[in-house]
């Protein structure tokens, strides 16, 4: 058969780190391993049932078997609108400031396209969700990363920042609750991003994904509740994490209405808007009851206290996430990233994310999902207990409890 060679554009995209991850699991499960899979983000529980029945009466109905407006039904605009003033006091124009998404993922990627031309200058952080590069790659725009670094709270400190790459930057991507490292942002931090933002003419785009996933009684902050910050930039929330809707490919982005023209623009011509009955179920999670959500966060915390506790009993010194379903975790002394995610997978079959993948300043951590049972988180814990690194010493020779333990 003849082969076809990809275009240069298709060549010039990064390599998808996830798919890596699943392929290597897959190669242990085929084995007859027991994996315990937590290098990924797709949330185990299901849709809630209330969500799911709307769907399946409305896609009973004939209007919906129909093309629906290209930009998307009027009503899931005014949803969204309703939810950011219940949910975060924010006011939205329903007509000119909410645009409807397929999947978060799809307006992160497009939104480079919409506002860059080839050369013009990306600030992204590092470490941070691959997904970012991919955009920016399609837009032929070139990255520069802003170091997340742990004594600074994995937030980015701008006086880092070159005054020349301020002056040429046009975009800069920003995610809290953070991906990878489940750090929060303070209001004084997303005030500061507005005056740079303002100061230098860059768009902000803050990823909300897991705007509904925050620990120890604190909600996070959306950007669009510090002033000025709808002037300045957009912000893109997923009905993925919060209604365990990831299959469902539907989210929105909110803000400036330039941003949010530009994206229906662009849209208009890639797609024929969402099923209406995905439509329909939408804005019932967005304006139905709200018990399921904090029940999910509920368990993602009682997850992540099993976690986290559990490994620091065994001499592990881990911090706790503040926000999503990850927990970032530092390696013990002597291992890259990847070389002990790779004994975690061959030693005790755990799956997790290499901190390297998520950028130069993911080296030295790894990513762990809160997305299985506590019954196996526990199991995660037990047997990473008999691991040799953890029962005797670690690399260097010193006993790991103990240095951890300082």
């Amino acid at each position: 058969m003849k082969q076809f060679p990809p275009s240069q554009l298709l060549n010039s995209l990064p390599k998808q780190f996830f798919a890596s991850l699943v392929k290597k699991v897959g190669e242990y499960i085929s084995q007859g391993y027991d994996v315990i899979n937590l290098g990924q983000g797709n949330p185990d529980q299901p849709t809630p049932a209330h969500i799911v029945a709307k769907l399946q009466q409305a896609a009973e109905n004939p209007i919906n078997h129909k093309y629906s407006p290209f930009q998307g039904y009027s009503y899931l605009k005014q949803a969204v609108a309703d939810f950011y003033l219940r949910e975060y006091g924010v006011t939205i124009d329903p007509n000119k400031e909410v645009a409807i998404l397929f999947g978060g993922k799809a307006g992160l990627v497009e939104i480079p396209q919409c506002l860059l031309n080839p050369g013009d200058t990306v600030l992204v952080p590092d470490p941070g969700y691959p997904d970012y590069w991919s955009g920016v790659a399609l837009a032929k725009a070139e990255m520069v990363t802003m170091p997340l670094r742990e004594q600074k709270n994995f937030l980015p400190d701008y006086n880092e920042l070159d005054e020349n790459v301020l002056a040429k930057a046009k975009l800069m991507f920003l995610n809290y609750p953070n991906n990878p490292t489940g750090a929060v942002a303070t209001s004084e931090f997303f005030e500061e991003t507005v005056k740079l933002a303002n100061d230098n003419d860059i768009c902000i785009v803050h990823d909300f994904a897991y705007g509904a996933v925050g620990f120890d009684e604190e909600k996070p902050l959306s950007f669009l509740q510090v002033p000025g910050a709808k002037d300045v930039g957009i912000e893109i929330y997923t009905l993925s994490k919060t209604y365990n809707m990831a299959g469902w490919r539907v989210g929105f982005a909110i803000g400036n209405e330039s941003v949010i023209s530009a994206i229906e623009l662009l849209q208009d011509h890639l797609y024929v808007s969402l099923f209406g009955a995905v439509q329909e179920a939408a804005r019932e999670a967005l304006t139905g009851p709200q018990d399921c959500v904090k029940e999910l966060n509920i368990l993602y915390e009682r997850r992540r206290n099993i976690l986290i506790d559990g490994l620091r009993s065994l001499g592990w010194n881990v911090s706790a996430p503040k926000g999503s379903f990850f927990a970032w975790l530092k390696v013990p002394e002597g291992f890259s990233s990847a070389e002990f995610a790779n004994i975690l997978l061959e030693q005790a079959h755990i799956m997790v994310a290499p901190g390297i993948g998520f950028g130069e300043f993911g080296e030295g951590y790894v990513r762990v999902g809160l997305l299985s049972s506590e019954q196996r988180l526990a199991e995660a814990v037990e047997r990473i207990s008999r691991l040799e690194i953890f029962k005797e010493n670690s690399p260097t020779g010193e006993p790991l409890r103990e240095k951890t333990e300082e």
